[in-house]
């Protein structure tokens, strides 16, 4: 049996608030990374009826597109518009934004787009800091 030794793409930042939930991106998304951050939603739904979230960019490096528009990622998108109260974007490819811009009149979640160096703002939108480790 071979390990997979790359590490995930998708790291969860623990908060200050149990009921916010934070998300740092670097490298490639690969399937395995789109199906954990939708395991760990899920498991925040069955604490809290309503989550804010977070995702930040680092050194985003691409996506397996074939992940992001599987059935299971559908239904966990589906799913999220139910539970998630505000999600906001920190940074990303050029194509983040105006994506943001054109789903947020259609979407009951409230959506906002920040640049990298505007990540405390982003913070503050959704009230939540992240918890220093020791």
């Amino acid at each position: 049996m071979l390990i997979n030794e790359t590490p995930p793409s998708i790291r969860r930042i623990d908060t200050n608030r149990e009921d916010a939930f934070a998300f740092e991106i670097t490298g490639e998304i690969e399937a395995a990374d789109v199906e954990n951050i939708y395991g760990l939603l899920e498991g925040a739904y069955e604490l809290h009826d309503q989550i804010d979230v977070i995702v930040i960019f680092h050194d985003y490096e691409g996506t397996d597109w074939s992940a992001v528009w599987s059935e299971n990622t559908m239904s966990g998108k589906g799913r999220a518009l139910e539970h998630i109260r505000k999600y906001a974007v920190v940074g990303g490819p050029g194509w983040i934004q105006p994506m943001v811009s054109v789903f947020k009149p259609f979407l009951s979640i409230e959506m906002k787009h920040f640049e990298d160096d505007d990540i405390e703002a982003a913070w503050e939108w959704i009230g939540a800091k992240p918890e220093s480790r020791a």
